[in-house]
């Protein structure tokens, strides 16, 4: 038996309508004409559920009560805390004002009042004009290199950027020290093909740190920009806008390059490195809609031309060689001409080389080793040395035989 028509309209005053009846109730009036009536009888609906239905500005969502938070007690004792301190981290706060519960809706409310009392801190999007700048960035990748004698290890690549036209560059060396940075720098620039007016760096020893509010470079970068005559900017601590560009390349690198790749060296990863390179800048960029291979062009005729005399980063230094000729660089020893013993000797350390000369002679040449700990000798400087020990020892033979004899008559 149906139900009463008046216990059905009552009963169903209070029923919450979901977004499939509003739906059907605007679509029944709009496009059908129906009147509220007819189509409270169709959907079983009350009148006045119609009638909202039609008044209201959107489609019904369900909203729960809002409840209180464990926090609310105490948000007077941070309010003190952060109206002092503006900076004090939430686990200090929660030490502060004895907080026993989880620390992390603590910090959840901390981070919403923090703004409260420190200054707003806007970025601004920046706009590069030709030849104006190129950020540079150490990017370590997650892959171990082999590097000889059964050892491996994760090194550095210098990663560039040139600012108008996103052209990208890179090179891996061996060492985060200022030698082995401004050679691959160098490498990275040599790519550009030009000198961009300013180079964007980060904190780096080897480039630089502030210091008392202001930005010291180290001795070694200073005659490197030097003699190249380009500006430079070091970027505070806690600045990542100030160069995105190359930020965003790292990740770039590390999506597009690394996935899928194995690598035997340092010169095997540069070989893929460059030459995938050439690839990426062929692509259109997001944000400028331009290949940086052709918009590069554009930068290079505003950037400067490189001077006759490059600079020359290799590390130098100079040495007595002692009796076991040999050279120590890093950890790695490296045999020299044993024939110049006892005098003192220059050597030069490049990316790849380890040089020895001896009054503008040279008196050893070996490729660079990058495993740690190991001893490195020339074939023929270990077979000068196993004939000046055959001929010491001929005459220091000779020389014992001789007895010298006294005058009996004295």
């Amino acid at each position: 038996m149906d139900r009463e028509p008046w216990l059905w309209a009552s009963q169903e005053a209070e029923r919450v309508i979901d977004v499939d009846d509003w739906a059907e109730i605007r679509r029944l009036h709009r496009a059908e004409g129906m009147g509220i009536k007819a189509i409270a009888r169709r959907l079983r609906l009350s009148r006045n559920t119609v009638r909202a239905a039609l008044r209201a500005q959107g489609p019904p969502r369900y909203e729960r009560a809002a409840k209180g938070s464990i926090v609310d007690a105490v948000e007077p004792q941070v309010l003190e805390l952060l109206r002092e301190f503006p900076a004090m981290p939430a686990t200090v706060i929660a030490e502060r004002i004895g907080w026993t519960n989880s620390v992390r809706v603590l910090r959840d409310r901390v981070a919403e009042l923090r703004p409260l009392f420190t200054p707003p801190d806007p970025c601004q999007r920046t706009c590069y004009f030709p030849g104006e700048l190129a950020q540079f960035d150490l990017w370590q990748p997650d892959v171990a290199i082999p590097l000889g004698h059964g050892q491996s290890a994760k090194l550095w690549v210098i990663a560039g950027v040139c600012g108008f036209s996103r052209f990208l560059g890179g090179w891996m060396i061996p060492t985060r020290q200022a030698h082995d940075v401004l050679a691959g720098h160098l490498e990275v620039l040599s790519q550009f093909g030009a000198l961009p007016r300013r180079v964007v760096w980060d904190q780096e020893g080897a480039i630089g740190q502030w210091r008392g509010g202001k930005p010291c470079f180290t001795a070694e970068f200073q005659s490197f920009r030097g003699t190249l005559g380009i500006g430079a900017q070091l970027c505070q601590r806690g600045d990542p806008e100030a160069k995105g560009l190359i930020e965003r390349g790292n990740r770039y690198f590390e999506t597009s390059f690394l996935p899928g790749r194995r690598f035997e060296s340092v010169t095997d990863f540069n070989a893929q490195f460059t030459g995938w390179l050439r690839k990426a800048n062929q692509r259109i960029h997001a944000t400028t809609k331009v290949r940086p291979a052709e918009a590069i062009f554009e930068d290079r005729g505003s950037m400067l031309a490189f001077p006759p005399v490059l600079p020359d980063p290799s590390l130098r230094f100079s040495v007595r060689l002692p009796r076991d000729h040999y050279v120590r660089v890093d950890t790695c020893d490296y045999s020299v001409n044993p024939r110049f013993i006892g005098r003192r000797v220059d050597v030069r350390v490049t990316l790849t080389e380890v040089v020895a000369t001896c009054a503008g002679v040279e008196v050893a040449r070996h490729h660079r080793c990058l495993a740690t700990h190991q001893t490195l000798t020339l074939a023929e400087h270990g077979q000068l040395a196993r004939t000046m020990r055959r001929e010491q020892t001929v005459t220091d033979l000779f020389t014992a035989a001789v007895v010298e004899q006294r005058d009996l008559t004295v």
